[in-house]
């Protein structure tokens, strides 16, 4: 994420300034800093059974214009007066159609490529995927199977994956 160029204040320019051991964005007018604080964002490992089904499998979804081949964790942006239980249920709600259980917190994870911080939550769900307007796609992938990635939410789904002992 780009610092931004003028400031919120006062709409001077802002430049790189030495402030507590880090280089932010300082308006010269007023003095308003940018801290570029990261975004909290929100995200499900959904372990999702259909009806009749002995194991269950872990959801992935692929939004619109992501690659053929990436597929991740359902995730959303934390919204205003959301707590983060809220969120990942609101989230799995909106992308999949489904209602869920949280289970647990999996962890808290920076994502410093996309200035976020992740908060991952395992959460069980039944019933039919209906997938929302933002997903290209999705798959059930069984437990034994799922493989994680090595940045964002690949994290969780790791420590995830490690605490059940795979």
């Amino acid at each position: 994420m780009s610092d931004p160029k003028f400031c919120l204040q006062c709409g001077n320019g802002l430049a790189p300034h030495e402030e507590e051991g880090r280089t932010r964005m300082r308006c010269g007018a007023c003095g308003w800093v940018h801290y570029g604080n990261p975004t909290p964002v929100v995200a499900a490992i959904v372990e999702h059974r259909l009806e009749g089904e002995v194991s269950a499998s872990v959801v992935l979804v692929r939004n619109q214009g992501w690659p053929e081949k990436w597929f991740g964790l359902v995730t959303g942006f934390l919204e205003a007066n959301e707590t983060p239980r809220e969120g990942v249920l609101r989230e799995l709600k909106e992308e999949l159609g489904l209602d869920g259980t949280i289970v647990s917190l999996v962890g808290v994870y920076a994502f410093t490529l996309r200035n976020e911080v992740i908060i991952a939550y395992h959460v069980q769900a039944t019933g039919e995927i209906v997938r929302g307007a933002e997903l290209a796609d999705h798959k059930r992938v069984p437990i034994e199977k799922v493989r994680p990635w090595p940045f964002g939410t690949g994290e969780a789904l790791k420590d995830w994956l490690e605490a059940r002992g795979h």
